[in-house]
């Protein structure tokens, strides 16, 4: 079996309020994305890393690899207007059989056994995505009115979100959904049951600079561990 790695990189700095975007700002003196293709290079299943990034971003990257002496193996493939077409993009390198992981570029403290872990689960099960139920009270809003809901009936979605590699190449023969937020949407719009698998809450998606903070934090007391 064959094992890849889709690493999508199309974040800009909006809400980080930077002009860079938010997958090459520092994170403990190396760039947010080469900490994330660091932990699936160091992951035993040893995937094949593709990396999905702007066009306008390729040089852009080549130079950071240079300047930080970034080795990682990988193909680097042109980003998409939607998170949907750059996952396509990455797709259209990945033949044969073989099982797929989606993740986004700055969820940096992903874990190499989370990575194992979906690998392992979607060869066996069809699919694994990554999930954890939330800690605070949830309200839904319908119609002006809020009401509140069981916590236990929900989870936060993370990546990676790993397949079957016939599973997602069906699911992508689909044209694009505004619906289509992540890849176990556009897997379920195909007909395929989603398998749930633990995540981790320090697999945190960067979004904000609070984000960046605590990332950096959680960072070193891996480090010291």
């Amino acid at each position: 079996m064959k094992y890849y790695a889709i690493i999508v990189a199309g974040g800009s700095g909006t809400r980080m309020n930077t002009a860079e975007a938010k997958q090459f700002l520092l994170l403990n003196d190396l760039p947010i994305l080469m900490h994330t293709l660091n932990a699936f290079h160091q992951c035993d299943v040893n995937p094949e890393i593709v990396l999905v990034l702007n066009i306008d971003q390729h040089q852009y990257w080549t130079d950071l690899c240079t300047k930080y002496q970034f080795t990682v193996p990988l193909q680097l493939v042109k980003g998409g207007e939607q998170r949907y077409h750059s996952v396509k993009n990455g797709l259209k390198l990945i033949k044969g059989t073989a099982i797929v992981a989606v993740h986004d570029a700055v969820r940096p403290l992903v874990s190499v056994d989370l990575i194992a872990a979906s690998f392992k689960i979607a060869e066996a099960e069809g699919n694994a995505v990554a999930a954890i139920r939330p800690v605070d009270s949830i309200r839904i809003t319908q119609a002006n009115e809020t009401r509140a809901i069981n916590r236990e009936d929900v989870y936060l979605i993370q990546t990676p979100q790993t397949f079957q590699l016939a599973q997602l190449k069906k699911a992508y023969e689909q044209p694009f959904r505004n619906g289509f937020t992540d890849d176990a949407s556009v897997v379920e719009k195909a007909g395929f049951p989603i398998q749930l698998i633990e995540g981790e809450r320090e697999n945190l998606k960067i979004t904000y600079p609070v984000d960046l903070e605590l990332a950096s934090l959680l960072l070193q007391k891996k480090g010291s561990c």
